[in-house]
């Protein structure tokens, strides 16, 4: 169990480390290295997701280590509540930046092992703080530099604790 405590609130997360192993223990390895700590959702879209852990209040991207392997061909299914890794077009890059359903989304599921059919690896679900999720993702949002769907004021995860 994981907990990202907000400014909004906190979203309790449940990680399938049985069918997304090397998924969580990245995203635990971040979690625990205090990466997290005061990244902000960055990108927000009612009726799509709710994105973060990459950049900081002020729009800066976090260097991270490299991407991970895609395990999106795990059967779990980007549905409303499962959180999943973000990245890039290449289906092998994702590093610390997640994203939380807050619809259900199974275009984003494994297909297949191509550049478009690799999908997005859900690692697990929230499973206490759907509220603050839907509080989130009805927030008022605009563009930032390059960046669009970007939260006029800033939601901010504060910390992560990781239970044992």
């Amino acid at each position: 169990m994981v907990t990202l405590h907000t400014n909004f609130g906190a979203i309790k997360l449940a990680l399938d480390a049985e069918k997304a192993p090397q998924t969580v223990a990245n995203f635990l390895e971040y979690a625990k290295e205090g990466f997290y700590d005061g990244t902000i959702f960055h990108r927000v879209i009612d009726g799509f997701m709710i994105q973060g852990g990459g950049f900081d209040a002020q729009m800066q991207q976090k260097s991270t280590k490299g991407g991970i392997q895609n395990e999106a061909s795990n059967g779990l299914s980007n549905k409303t509540g499962t959180i999943a890794m973000a990245r890039t077009p290449d289906p092998h890059s994702a590093t610390a930046q997640f994203f939380i359903n807050v619809n259900d989304n199974n275009f984003l599921d494994f297909k297949n092992e191509s550049m478009q059919g690799f999908g997005y690896c859900v690692f697990g679900e929230v499973v206490e703080g759907m509220d603050v999720v839907n509080a989130i993702k009805g927030v008022a949002t605009g563009n930032y530099g390059m960046h669009q769907d970007v939260p006029l004021d800033a939601v901010v995860i504060e910390k992560v604790t990781v239970e044992a």
